[in-house]
């Protein structure tokens, strides 16, 4: 890999995009399962979409891309602190270069979506325009900004069962609700660990604007609800038993993420803890297909 591309790589930070891309199509197939048991008669039950999955997955990997690549333009300053081994931060890319960058992947991204079908298109359009949006603007809005990328987030599953039209977007709502909780809760973490480099650039996060400690409490009853609702995809006939087995182990991982903010006080080691115990939590959507 070229120097120049694993630059770009790294500005899109392309392991999350990856993983984005992967829940995504995990929606597709999930979505497709569900409504096949429910013997829908849609055209692409009957023939399974396997060109959409791809482009689902690279649609995705896109805007996930560009929203990051936009977000670190937006946040120069502050990864000069937080976060100086970046590339636009360490210099490796100028911030025009960068930002063009972002908009061609947005573009792009969006016009694939828009080729699958038109729901794609429109969650893909009004996700870029969010992604924008959070990074100009809801980024430094108290709890709003965790929101957003709890939405976000979740909306991944949303945009891969949205092959399916209205229904595939009903199947999966559940996945959603249970994604963007969890991902709000690492979202407040995350601002009590940049909280130095944030009061630095004036920037008016949930934790500098109530201090870590409540925000902390927020964030733990944010990861308590969705452990409480986690078996619902079970008990809703959306998941199958397995998805029980491993959802148990994505618990045990968000029970660890709340020790360690809560008890322990470290907001870095807590942050890692709800990436982990997503990622059984992805493990456990596959599971109970």
């Amino acid at each position: 890999m070229s120097a120049w591309v694993r630059k770009y790589m790294e500005l899109i930070r392309y392991k999350n995009c990856l993983m984005a891309g992967f829940a995504a199509t995990t929606g597709t197939f999930i979505a497709e399962n569900i409504m096949a048991s429910d013997a829908f008669d849609l055209f692409h039950l009957k023939n399974y979409p396997f060109l959409d999955m791809g482009l689902v997955f690279l649609v995705v990997f896109l805007i996930s891309g560009a929203g990051n690549a936009i977000n670190d333009y937006y946040d120069f300053k502050i990864d000069s602190i937080n976060r100086p081994e970046r590339p636009i931060s360490s210099g490796r890319v100028k911030l025009k270069k960068a930002l063009y960058f972002s908009f061609l992947l947005f573009a792009f991204g969006t016009f694939l979506a828009f080729s699958i079908q038109q729901i794609c298109g429109f969650i893909a359009f009004f996700n870029s325009l969010m992604l924008i949006l959070y990074a100009k603007t809801l980024k430094s809005t108290p709890f709003l900004g965790n929101l957003s990328i709890g939405y976000l987030t979740g909306s991944t599953f949303l945009f891969g069962a949205s092959v399916f039209g209205f229904d595939g977007l009903k199947a999966l709502f559940v996945l959603f609700v249970l994604s963007a909780l969890a991902i709000t809760a690492r979202e407040i973490v995350k601002d009590i660990e940049d909280m130095e480099g944030d009061k630095m650039e004036g920037i008016d996060t949930l934790p500098i604007r109530i201090g870590a400690k409540k925000a902390s409490y927020i964030a733990v009853l944010i990861g308590f609800l969705a452990i409480f609702l986690s078996p619902l995809p079970y008990f809703m006939s959306v998941l199958g038993l397995r998805y029980l087995y491993f959802v148990f182990l994505a618990d045990l991982g968000f029970f660890a993420a709340i020790h360690q903010i809560l008890a322990l006080k470290n907001p870095a080691k807590s942050s890692k803890m709800f990436k982990i115990a997503m990622f059984f939590a992805l493990l456990a959507f596959i599971a109970g297909v």
